[in-house]
């Protein structure tokens, strides 16, 4: 992190600033209202809400199935992972089986959605440092993630796919093929065109090398999950840890750094993306025949009691808490969301910084608001 000594024949006076809720760096509406010391920051207290739109209440007040559309806005970048956390916690009310097509063909979209989100996060990065090739590269290549998408369901953003009891349809036929050829047109581009750009760029690595570190127990402390935790030396992928879906029978590496800065947030991203095209070439290898949906009466009732389900999203752990008293409408549905905790640890990172790290450090965090104020 960049710092500078202090001068003791200078007098200052702190005064504050609220950076946002319209920065374009703040990716989505949020506001850091910062104390400062002339470029350095004092204090900062992050104030979410601005786009709270009570997805959460407005459930409680659909059925179970038009409760799907809704967890798609969840995390609108990831939305196949958000309504994904949703069904599954309604079929474990249920105790429904889930037919095994129908599990490959969620875990190649949870996957697909992983690489478009990991891509938009690469993209908007770099951006918002100030490289704009970088952003063309990332949002040429999540736009071909996109048509396998709309070829699937018809939509590029919020799906409507996930079902309770599988998905919403089957893949065309030629998916497979069109899926790995992107592969491998896409994996080889990760080292000649996205890391060859700014990996070894002087500009980059100076904004982010060294710059924003957190420890593994402040990580923990606040909550941290997923890549940005993983990049603090800890293995906390629930692919793994607690495995769910056919994930155990994939082969699969989780990226670890121990530096915790912001480069190692960025390169556990650019690892996770290898990754994901691993686990994508299994599932096309493997994807068994059968039905993608097990039937269900049209009027559900789930049987009254509750539950918790958890699963790796782009941006980390992802939980949905399900409460039902046996109608067709849960009695409560709870997300647990990683850019909620993301955003209150800034309150700890955005201390004795510059302030012109501030930009380079919250985009390391990949946030996503719309999560956040549910």
């Amino acid at each position: 992190m960049s710092t500078f000594p202090p001068n003791p024949d200078l007098v200052t006076e702190e005064f504050e600033l609220k950076m946002g809720p319209h920065h374009p760096s703040t990716h989505g509406v949020l506001q850091l209202s910062l104390t400062l010391d002339g470029e350095r920051v004092v204090a900062c207290r992050p104030n979410v809400g601005f786009l709270h739109r009570s997805i959460e209440k407005i459930m409680e007040h659909r059925t179970y199935a038009q409760g799907v559309p809704l967890a798609d806005r969840v995390d609108y970048c990831s939305a196949m992972t958000s309504s994904l956390a949703y069904v599954m916690a309604v079929e474990k009310l249920l105790d429904l089986t889930i037919p095994p097509r129908a599990e490959y063909l969620r875990v190649i979209m949870s996957e697909l959605n992983r690489i478009a989100s990991h891509l938009l996060a690469y993209g908007t990065f770099t951006l918002d440092l100030g490289g704009t090739t970088p952003f063309l590269f990332g949002f040429r290549d999540r736009e071909k993630v996109l048509d396998l998408f709309e070829e699937t369901c018809g939509a590029r953003l919020l799906y409507n796919y996930m079902r309770i009891g599988g998905v919403a349809c089957d893949i065309k036929p030629g998916f497979l093929d069109r899926m790995i050829a992107f592969l491998d047109y896409w994996e080889p581009l990760l080292s000649s065109e996205y890391e060859a750009i700014i990996d070894e760029n002087p500009i980059f690595y100076n904004r982010t090398k060294g710059v924003g570190v957190l420890s593994q127990a402040d990580a923990l402390r606040y909550g941290v999950c997923g890549p940005n935790l993983r990049a603090c030396g800890l293995n906390n992928d629930i692919r793994k840890i607690e495995p769910y879906s056919v994930y155990p029978e994939l082969e699969f590496d989780v990226p670890i750094r121990t530096e915790g800065d912001t480069f190692a947030r960025y390169r556990i991203r650019m690892e996770e993306l290898r990754q994901s095209a691993r686990i994508l070439r299994q599932c096309a290898e493997k994807l068994p025949k059968g039905e993608y949906l097990a039937r269900q009466p049209y009027e559900l009732k789930v049987p009254a009691g509750e539950t918790y389900v958890r699963i790796e999203s782009s941006r980390g752990d992802l939980g949905c808490y399900l409460v039902s008293d046996g109608s067709e409408r849960p009695y409560r549905c709870k997300f647990r969301t990683p850019s909620f905790s993301h955003c209150s640890v800034f309150s700890h990172l955005f201390r004795d910084c510059l302030f012109s790290d501030i930009v380079a450090m919250s985009a390391s965090f990949d946030i996503v608001l719309p999560e956040t104020d549910r």
